[in-house]
């Protein structure tokens, strides 16, 4: 597999300077304070109990891992795909300890398949975190699989409900996933990046040749949540027509619309198609095509994508990972990016590493404030292309003041030579300070230059700094607010956090967002933006606390016309109902027979304004005739009839 330089920019040398002060001033009070404290993080992983190292079967990649409280204990626990070996659930012990809780707890395939990454959320709204499995295919036979949905039972267990999900008919190589409301309606939708359409049968290595060359590009997936009973695969709805060698998406809000746009991170993107920007068009049934506009089309070979405000300008920046040398765009307005990687330092980490053996090949990343001095440090796992097993050091690039990132993994104790993959950030002793998680790989030939595979977990020892952490409790949104921005003020700094519902490289992060505030004692403002439009504040908030914010009232988006679509129409068996209404709840979706009987209630939510999706799948239980549906919510009606065939 080769490398890819990112083309030349034509930024002015203005422009330069300007963006180089735009930074500068996130940095002016931090060196001094950050360069006399300690800084260290301590691999616990065999004290903590995790044993962990994803394994390859033939030619293919992985693997990530989900943070989830999947027992609601207050103490984050995490799924770990395998790959070829049994996956792990590990419980949060909240004594610093893991046990590994997967038998018995739902995951039992009969036949046995190969697993990627993976995310959490409560798709059925039921207080759980359900879990999204991606997969490659059946170990035996090696056809593509279905990516598996385990819905949580609040006992410890899970239910597989892949296939009552709908997502059973759906198969591809999949890769990283990525959970996030699309049409604001309190239910998380499911975005999957797709690499493959066919299998890797009998292909033992992978690169540029055997995959460009004997592979068809997939067409990645989107499902929108029908109420949190069922995934409707709507891509065609959404017009997205792009296939690429996709490795990771992300649901972020680039232009701060209040919903959710995706960036879409592809491999091979010289040869194929290059990354995608999908801004939502929201209240309409859209996806705009904007790579090009915005200048995110970069032919490279992207496997992972970190997002945070890295200039505290209020608006999201990004890094997505390379070969060589990795893509760090700063956001101008929403119209823009431009890439500043070599004026922060970045870009440079391996020439000022003397002691680094050939290109680095970075896959996950994360931003995060590691040392509560509140800049985002960036943490970027890399690995060789398995069988290729030589070293390839991990890099940490601690935001150092004056513009730039120093690379700062060897002093820290993140500088592991072993076969990266994914990565998440999550506090896993609730001391206040984020932690860190790399999933690496076994190699598929023996070496002596590799340290004996595992999976690492990174106790953060830094001393210093004070902190906050909020818990998003969504009661219209999404229950852990995925994809909401939380925004704190000190003084006149602004510092902000999306959610997170799946990013890095098949992972995702903690959905607790955390700031380190330095010094303060008192944090001035702490702002909710939901997804759904409501906006909610707290003034003189305390720092070194974990702050649970539940959803208030508030001003709403503007969903458009009141209307209710009927897909098909005439119907079969099954209706699929698109709903907007404005009123003042609760709103309600009944379906009467043509001579005004009631037959069923598909919908009933205590919503001030609400748009989405349902599915009423009761047809083959009513007769042929005309059916009346009625949308109500205080004085506003809509009804519409159909006919069942």
């Amino acid at each position: 597999m080769t490398y890819y330089r990112h083309r030349n920019r034509n930024v002015s040398s203005t422009r330069k300077v300007r963006l180089i002060a735009r930074f500068a001033s996130c940095f002016l009070f931090v060196l001094i304070w950050s360069l006399t404290q300690a800084q260290r993080f301590t691999d616990v992983t065999e004290e903590a109990g995790i044993e962990h190292a994803f394994r390859l079967d033939l030619a293919n990649f992985g693997g990530g891992g989900a943070v989830l409280d999947f027992n609601n204990d207050g103490f984050e626990d995490l799924y770990l795909p395998a790959g070829d070996e049994p996956d792990r659930l590990y419980r949060n012990n909240g004594d610093g300890t893991f046990t590994d809780v997967i038998a018995g707890a739902g995951f039992d395939i009969t036949d046995p398949i190969h697993t990627q990454g993976a995310v959490a959320a409560d798709v059925d709204r039921d207080g759980d975190k359900d879990l999204l499995v991606t997969t490659l295919y059946w170990r035996d036979s090696r056809v593509l699989s279905p990516n598996l949905l385990f819905l949580n039972n609040g006992d410890g267990t899970f239910t597989d409900v892949t296939e009552e999900w709908g997502l059973t008919d759906f198969v591809s190589n999949s890769q990283g996933a990525t959970f996030g409301d699309i049409n604001a309606d309190g239910y998380p939708d499911l975005y999957v990046s797709n690499y493959m359409a066919s299998s890797p049968d009998d292909f033992s290595v992978f690169n540029q040749q055997t995959i460009t060359e004997n592979f068809l590009s997939a067409h990645d997936f989107l499902f929108l949540n029908l109420g949190g009973t069922y995934f409707k695969e709507v891509s065609h709805i959404y017009r997205m027509n792009h296939n690429g060698f996709g490795f990771q998406g992300v649901l972020t809000d680039w232009d701060n619309d209040r919903d959710l746009d995706i960036l879409i991170a592809n491999d091979f993107g010289y040869k194929a198609q290059p990354n995608v920007a999908l801004q939502n068009e929201f209240p309409d049934r859209l996806l705009s095509y904007q790579s090009q506009q915005l200048r995110l089309n970069y032919g490279m070979n992207a496997m992972g994508i970190a997002a945070g405000d890295v200039n505290f300008d209020g608006w999201m920046d990004y890094y997505i990972t390379n070969i060589h040398a990795s893509l760090f765009v700063q956001n101008i307005e929403g119209k823009d990016f431009v890439d500043v990687g070599n004026e922060l330092g970045v870009a440079k980490a391996r020439i000022e590493r003397p002691d680094y053996v050939g290109v680095p090949v970075s896959w996950g990343t994360i931003f995060f404030d590691y040392d509560h001095d509140t800049d985002l440090d960036l943490f970027v796992n890399n690995g060789a292309l398995n069988p290729d097993v030589r070293p390839n050091h991990n890099f940490f690039f601690e935001c150092s003041g004056y513009a730039q990132y120093r690379e700062v993994g060897a002093r820290v104790g993140l500088d592991d030579p072993r076969i990266g993959r994914g990565a998440m950030t999550f506090d896993y002793d609730n001391d206040g300070d984020l932690d860190l998680l790399v999933i690496n790989q076994h190699p598929r030939e023996l070496s002596s230059d590799l340290p004996e595979a595992r999976t690492i977990l990174y106790r953060n020892d830094h001393v210093g700094g004070n902190w906050l952490k909020i818990k998003l409790e969504g009661v219209y949104a999404e229950k852990d607010g995925i994809g909401s921005r939380v925004e704190i003020k000190i003084g006149d700094r602004l510092l902000i956090r999306e959610i997170d519902g799946g990013s890095s490289h098949m992972s995702q992060n903690s959905t607790i967002a955390h700031f380190g505030v330095a010094d303060a004692e008192v944090i001035d403002s702490v702002t909710v933006k939901w997804i759904g439009g409501k906006t909610q504040s707290q003034t003189n908030v305390s720092s070194n606390q974990l702050l649970t914010i539940r959803e208030s009232d508030g001003s709403l988006l503007d969903i458009g016309t009141n209307d209710l679509i009927l897909t098909p129409s005439p119907f079969g068996n099954e209706v699929i109902l698109e709903y907007r209404l404005s009123g003042s709840g609760p709103m309600e979706i009944n379906v009467y027979d043509i001579a005004g009987k009631w037959i069923d209630t598909i919908l009933r939510r205590d919503l001030p304004a609400s748009t989405g999706i349902v599915r009423w799948s009761r047809g083959d239980e009513v007769q042929r005739g005309v059916y009346i549906f009625q949308m109500k919510s205080g004085e506003n009606v809509i009804t519409k009839q159909a006919i069942k065939l």
